[in-house]
């Protein structure tokens, strides 16, 4: 049984054509996250993923695409708040957005910088000894 002070550092989450692994810590001590698509894998650990602390939850970003002349493109998980009241996991509903930015080739070039994909998710938030 899992103490009622303990919260998840676990997250296996599945959407439309996507798969998202996150947690909190690991074997090696870092965060690791696991992005899946139909078309391609990521992979991060560590200082790879950034978190901050919002209304919405904890913000749980990374970087797919980095260029210098093109934009980039990153994925935010939004990890909600979850009381496992004791026990080992409970199911969860939550969202990614995958951010397109966009670099303008001219300073003045209109519309807008950030282009977002919602992905729509759930699965299970749990506590595991690593």
């Amino acid at each position: 049984m899992v103490s009622q002070n303990a919260e998840p550092n676990l997250f296996e989450l599945r959407g439309h054509d996507a798969h998202i692994t996150y947690s909190t810590t690991s074997i090696t001590g870092k965060p690791q996250l696991v992005y899946r698509t139909k078309e391609q894998s990521y992979s991060f650990s560590g200082d790879d993923i950034r978190t901050q602390d919002s209304e919405l939850g904890t913000l749980v970003s990374v970087s797919l695409v980095k260029t210098i002349d093109q934009g980039s493109t990153s994925l935010t998980l939004v990890v909600p708040s979850v009381n496992l009241a004791g026990e080992q996991q409970q199911h969860i509903k939550t969202l990614a957005v995958v951010t397109k930015h966009i670099v303008g080739v001219q300073p003045l070039q209109k519309g807008a910088r950030e282009l977002y994909h919602e992905v729509s998710l759930e699965g299970k938030a749990e506590f595991v000894e690593f």
